[in-house]
């Protein structure tokens, strides 16, 4: 791990191993045996019934023999190394293939060579192209990895959130438009506000299915019907692919319509939710961050460790930092995905497969992103007294209300009244009490006027903290 290039494989490698199990080089190969050996169940349990065709050389598989098949899926390390061998360097008889697919199809019938199964071994990959053994395989990398991980972690913050959101949701504080004193808010609303945007896109993400295409080489089961012209294979294939959908959160969906490839655009969704995702904590990190300059949040120090190699009595906001950082380099990746993806030359080329193999990397910064936000949330205290403090050096913003107020009761030109009394100066409640004084407005309104104050003075927001 010291070793390694990349942070998420070395620095961040704890946070980042649970994605292993689906964008690994060693998970994409068992993913690629998963949807060979159920394609193969599944193609011979569909053409058992035209055996005079075939003389005899396909048949049902009993389910000793369905286990078996079934085995191969606990991909070992070293069962990893053998099929990168067949296809960097050969393998026993096999000579290099320089396909990581038919790597992966010469190794199956390899381990199954000398078993019950050695006389249905040509139906592995039976008139499907690489690509259709990839898009599934990496349909269901992609859909357990978001169900499994992403959508929790993303979920976990959304909690977190919003327990943030209930607990002061009556604390009012100062607020700020274009960085200057504005109308108060309460803490508690300002929270909610990330909470629903992270809600709103979390439902979008999680009603996503991931598309995948499973027609042979350009698209048209060509090769299945020349070879099965009675079988019903869009209706077939839109069965086997449902098959995987069992159980499962985020859901696989055939697409029909397609030149080689899946032309992406499902996955740009995805990743364009993601993207959207993680703005929305970019913006609450840079809020956070702004909140704790301001004194405003409190962190807690945690024994041993240190803020600053010279300034000891630093504590420094990193893990919002951090998963700021992790978040924009995840966005550029996305970005890309998003724009690179559906563009391919005519009916297919080759420069999607090199990406692909990217979106555990994109993943896996947002994944380090969201475990140093949920860390920094964890170490974090509201001031409220600095809150208050700052909140009540500023009774100018009490000029808003009591303006409208004598908009209510017909006086002339209140906006400016207050507007020469306030902007760009330094006032007291005592100085907003004495205009109000001299206004020529009944004791009643002037009672009104007196009694808003910056504490109280929060429209709705108390009630929209828990919306």
């Amino acid at each position: 791990m010291l070793n390694s290039i990349s942070p998420i494989d070395g620095r961040y490698r704890k946070t980042t191993q649970p994605l292993a199990q689906f964008f690994s080089e060693q998970a994409l190969m068992r993913h690629r045996i998963i949807v060979e050996g159920e394609y193969l169940i599944a193609l011979l349990d569909l053409t058992d019934k035209h055996r005079k065709k075939t003389n005899g050389s396909t048949r049902k598989l009993s389910d000793r023999e369905k286990k078996l098949i079934r085995s191969l899926y606990n991909l070992k390390s070293v069962d990893a190394q053998i099929i990168s061998d067949i296809e960097k360097k050969g393998y026993k008889h096999i000579k290099p293939t320089d396909h990581d697919v038919k790597a992966v199809e010469y190794y199956m019938k390899d381990r199954l060579a000398k078993t019950s199964l050695k006389n249905v071994l040509e139906w592995l990959h039976f008139a499907l192209t690489s690509y259709d053994t990839n898009t599934l395989a990496r349909g269901l990398m992609l859909s357990d990895a978001l169900s499994q991980i992403i959508i929790p972690s993303i979920s976990s913050i959304l909690a977190s959130i919003g327990v943030f959101s209930k607990k002061y949701k009556n604390l009012t504080m100062l607020a700020r438009t274009h960085g200057q004193p504005a109308s108060p808010t309460t803490f508690g609303k300002e929270m909610n506000v990330f909470a629903v945007r992270l809600q709103k896109q979390l439902k979008i993400l999680t009603e996503k299915k991931v598309s995948v295409k499973f027609s042979g080489a350009t698209g048209n089961y060509n090769a299945h019907l020349a070879a099965f012209p009675k079988i019903n294979w869009i209706k077939s294939s839109q069965n086997f692919i449902a098959s995987f959908n069992k159980n499962r959160k985020q859901k696989l969906e055939l697409n029909l319509i397609t030149t080689q490839i899946d032309p992406h655009d499902r996955e740009a969704e995805i990743f364009d939710c993601l993207k959207r995702i993680n703005n929305i904590l970019i913006d609450f990190n840079q809020d956070m961050w702004r909140y704790i300059s301001d004194e405003w949040i409190i962190q807690k120090p945690a024994a041993g460790t240190v803020g600053s190699s010279t300034m000891p009595h630093k504590i420094n906001p990193i893990k919002f930092e951090n998963s700021e950082g992790n978040l924009g380099i995840a966005n550029a990746l996305f970005e890309f995905f998003s724009r690179k993806l559906p563009i391919s030359r005519l009916q297919r080329d080759l420069s999607d497969s090199t990406v692909e193999r990217n979106f555990g990397v994109a993943l896996a910064h947002s994944l380090t992103a969201y475990d140093y936000l949920l860390k920094g949330l964890s170490t974090i205290d509201v001031n409220k007294n600095k809150i208050r403090e700052e909140l009540n050096r500023h009774p100018e913003i009490l000029a808003e209300a009591i303006q409208t107020i004598l908009r209510r009761e017909g006086v002339k030109m209140p906006y400016e009244q207050l507007k020469e009394l306030t902007r760009g100066k330094q006032i007291t409640l005592a100085d907003l009490h004495k205009f109000i004084d001299e206004l020529d407005v009944s004791d009643k309104v002037k009672k009104e006027l007196k009694r808003i104050r910056s504490e109280n003075y929060t429209g709705l927001a108390s009630k929209l903290a828990k919306l």
